[in-house]
């Protein structure tokens, strides 16, 4: 199969990067309704403005959605509705469940399903960024990325593989992110942060590093992450593993919001365990 166009819903701060990194075809954005913050990005990514959706899909032999979780189900069915016949890589933060509802609903369009994962910060440089591929129809895509930054790679299993492979890592990456603001939290309200901080440098060196980062850069994200634990919930529940642990790191993450896109600098620690 031979891609000459692409598609990218939509250039978010990783999307616009992933649209970048694809070498050879052209790539598509849709500007009806964003923001022109996404108009920056999508420029800085040499992406090509098309304003309405069903424009982009009549263009595109491949669709590529990097969205947040709660709207992974709701683009697909958009896509669905006009008829797409092509490659749909959903490559969001989702549940292998999430992504074989993403799937029924664009085969019933006729479109062939591929599943993807990304792991990683946005792509600036190579070696960081993985996007993880399962499902007939990953080589075709894993192609597309021949000679950039991201390393595409395709895994063994059905579509709903790479979706698995993203909930069990980020399980751990940004669920202990939201455990160790949670405890320092704890901690403070208790009167013991400095006394814990001194127990970790002696015992848990690494700790107090890691929560300074967690407030400085998964704060700031925390708006984006509420539906990525809630996805890695159901994840455990559906393999009969209790569901507590990443519910409350939804939780967690939700009280963060005021943080949202702050950078340059990111919050202090002492700012987000206030708002804990």
């Amino acid at each position: 199969m031979t891609i000459k166009t692409v598609v990218l819903l939509n250039p978010g701060n990783m999307g616009a990067t992933i649209g970048a990194s694809v070498n050879g075809p052209r790539v598509l954005w849709v500007s009806d309704g964003r923001s022109e913050g996404t108009r920056q990005r999508a420029q800085k990514a040499k992406l090509v403005e098309v304003e309405t959706l069903a424009e982009a899909v009549g263009e595109s032999d491949a669709v590529l959605s990097v969205c947040p979780p709660h709207a992974a189900e709701e683009v697909a069915q958009s896509v669905a509705g006009l008829g797409f016949a092509g490659l749909y890589v959903d490559a969001n933060a989702v549940s292998r469940a999430t992504a074989e509802r993403v799937g029924q609903a664009v085969g019933k369009g006729g479109a062939t399903f591929v599943d993807g994962a990304i792991i990683g910060p946005p792509v600036t440089k190579p070696g960081r960024t993985r996007l993880y591929l399962s499902g007939a129809g990953a080589e075709v895509v894993a192609e597309l990325f021949s000679g950039s930054m991201l390393d595409a790679k395709v895994i063994a299993g059905d579509p709903g593989a790479a979706s698995a492979l993203k909930m069990t890592y980020a399980a751990w990456t940004k669920g202990s992110d939201a455990l160790i603001l949670a405890i320092r939290a704890l901690a403070a309200r208790e009167g013991v942060e400095e006394a814990l901080l001194q127990e970790w440098a002696g015992s848990q060196p690494n700790l107090p590093g890691k929560s300074e980062r967690a407030a400085s850069v998964a704060a700031p994200k925390g708006w984006r992450y509420v539906g990525e634990m809630e996805e890695i919930a159901a994840s455990f529940g559906a393999a009969g593993l209790p569901t507590g642990f990443h519910e409350a790191a939804a939780d967690l993450y939700r009280r963060l919001a005021p943080f949202k896109d702050r950078t340059d600098p990111g919050p202090e620690v002492k700012e987000v365990l206030d708002a804990l």
